[in-house]
């Protein structure tokens, strides 16, 4: 059962992004696609890139706070080559990167495994946090859309019923889980705690200000890199700020639906920018070009992470 269980974690995914990948493909021509990567500025592109990169070198950085007060003090490069591995990792077995990178880290640095996962399970919770902080932002800057786009769907009274609906839902889940000794109800009990413990372990770090420098920089670097990028295609120069959040959002909610956002990823832009009247075939193909750049590099710096960890541990441990 549970060998069942794990083929269908990896097969699922898989099988959801070659779906994905062929309805993709499907609505726009290949040699249209082709068309729109020759066309596209790679300055921006690059750029992009570049700015995909530092986001990382600041995630790797990051970690070594995380590190500092379990009595560690590991190599930058190590949680460099680290995260590099664990994102290439991600693309075969969704969520196992995190694993690998704590097998990293033990293996090249002799911390522990489970005080090596813990940290980067500490690390996602803030990540989390920075996520949830930027669909408020969307929300709040674009409710007058948002309210209008839901308004000329459904009757306003639909709405506020809706609303109130879904209030009252989530009260009676709240309750619920907070009183139910189900299984789920215990795994979606710990994940809220977990959060917010996380949260306010944050607070309690010695270097907890550089530490949340960081994470404000790791995702402003995120946001940049795909609003350069869009500068890359002259269609959609012309793209506001709620369509580059939206856009954001939904984008890095399919990284997490299929490998590595295979397939997800453009139908997601898709769907982000079209609700703001963009065309179609550019939002595509702009989608498509920023999954392939960011891929490239994380398949590039990634093997070469996977290759040199352990000649440049050899070395060191040799001196």
């Amino acid at each position: 059962m549970n060998n069942s269980k794990s083929i269908l974690k990896v097969a699922l995914p898989l099988l959801l992004g070659v779906v994905l990948v062929w309805y993709s493909l499907s609505q726009i021509s290949v040699s249209k696609l082709v068309q729109y990567f020759k066309d596209a500025d790679y300055f921006w592109i690059i750029l992009g890139v570049i700015l995909g990169i530092l986001s990382h070198t600041s995630r790797a950085y990051r970690w070594l706070y995380m590190a500092e007060p379990l009595g560690y003090r590991p190599k930058f490069i190590n949680s460099f080559m680290a995260v590099y591995s664990a994102y290439l990792i991600n693309f075969t077995i969704p969520r196992a990167g995190e694993i690998a990178r704590a097998s990293i880290l033990t293996s090249y640095e002799d911390i522990p495994f489970d005080k090596g996962f813990g940290t980067i399970v500490a690390e996602r919770v803030a990540d989390t946090i920075m996520l949830l902080l930027i669909v408020g932002i969307a929300l709040v800057l674009e409710f007058e859309f948002i309210y209008d786009f839901f308004a000329k769907k459904f009757n306003p009274t639909t709405l506020v019923i809706g609303g109130v609906a879904f209030l009252l839902i989530c009260i009676a889940l709240y309750l619920f889980i907070s009183k139910s000794t189900s299984k789920f109800a215990q795994k979606v009990k710990g994940f809220v705690q977990g959060l917010i413990e996380g949260a306010f372990s944050i607070f309690k770090m010695k270097r907890k200000w550089a530490f949340i420098f960081h994470t404000i920089f790791i995702w402003a670097m995120y946001l940049s890199m795909f609003y350069v990028t869009t500068l890359a295609l002259p269609e959609l120069n012309n793209i506001s700020l709620a369509a580059v959040l939206i856009g954001f959002i939904l984008a890095s909610f399919s990284i997490a639906a299929t490998n590595g956002g295979i397939g997800s990823f453009p139908e997601a832009i898709v769907i982000a920018f079209t609700l703001f009247s963009m065309p179609e075939d550019p939002s595509r193909a702009f989608g498509w070009i920023m999954w392939s750049t960011q891929t490239l590099v994380i398949i590039i710096l990634g093997g070469l992470s996977l290759i040199y960890l352990p000649i440049y541990n050899r070395k060191k441990t040799s001196i």
